[in-house]
């Protein structure tokens, strides 16, 4: 039987139960993709991250995602979360890097209490999207953009129209391996927004970082500077910051580990 290392945080989170959860287990060597997504399965998060000490010398670690259904190409919580269990197991190092195969190099980096993520700037163009306004049961005034890594976003006119969903989540899924992002000025921060991704087996992912990597550069130009503040209202919620440099967003955030443990494989 072979024993397996897995912790579970919050990530975009001050404070247990809060944000959003991912598994995190190191490797030391990538294992079939089978069990990689069998294990994801039985974790039944909204991603397991997955890490490899990176032996090319590009970066520190190897970093893959899944979901219960599928790998995905970028995932900014999880990323978030691999990066607090690093630097929380080493006091002496400010930043750890992170060789991905479908997005790059990211980075997670330490900042006062929190951290900052470093990922690519995804700038959605405007599409047509009449299927996923639909499914999304979005109604009145909007528009729509893409971007082709599979984001859709819908910008409506208030917060209360995002906090107010109810989208048909079975008619979502059938359009494919869609993050569907919703996003209005916010109430009580710069930007709200919500995410579904239906497709992936998570009906609407709590907090999305790699939702932020399309919606910062968007609201940036809309809002006519570099950074500010964002809210992804779903149940469980999560605060963060946004800021583009470059060709890079910048997120900052909190993570909290609740869990610690052994897998059994």
């Amino acid at each position: 039987m072979t024993r397996l290392p897995i912790v579970q945080i919050d990530a975009f989170a001050d404070r247990p139960f809060a944000g959003n959860p991912a598994a995190v287990m190191p490797l030391d060597a990538w294992l079939d993709d089978a069990v990689l997504q069998a294990i994801a399965l039985e974790n039944n998060l909204s991603e397991t991250a997955f890490l490899v000490e990176d032996a090319s010398g590009e970066a520190d670690y190897e970093l893959r995602w899944f979901t219960p259904a599928a790998e995905v190409k970028l995932c900014g919580h999880a990323t978030l979360a691999s990066g607090h269990y690093l630097l929380e197991r080493d006091a002496a190092r400010e930043r750890v890097t992170f060789r991905t195969r479908r997005a790059g190099m990211l980075s997670v980096a330490r900042a006062g209490a929190g951290y900052e993520l470093g990922l690519p700037a995804w700038a959605p163009v405007p599409k047509p999207l009449p299927e996923i306004v639909a499914a999304l049961g979005i109604e009145g005034q909007f528009s729509t953009l893409w971007h082709d890594a599979g984001y859709p976003l819908v910008v409506v006119d208030s917060a209360a129209v995002v906090r107010g969903l109810q989208p048909d989540l079975g008619a979502l899924a059938k359009l494919g391996p869609l993050v569907a992002i919703v996003s209005a000025p916010g109430d009580d921060s710069d930007v709200i927004s919500r995410v579904f991704t239906p497709y992936y087996d998570i009906p609407e992912d709590p907090v999305t970082g790699s939702a932020h990597a399309v919606l910062t550069p968007y609201w940036a130009d809309r809002l006519g500077r570099d950074h500010f503040t964002a809210l992804q209202a779903s149940k469980r919620g999560g605060r963060l910051t946004c800021r583009l440099d470059g060709d890079r967003v910048v997120l900052g955030g909190a993570c909290v580990t609740v869990i610690e443990g052994i897998f059994l494989l």
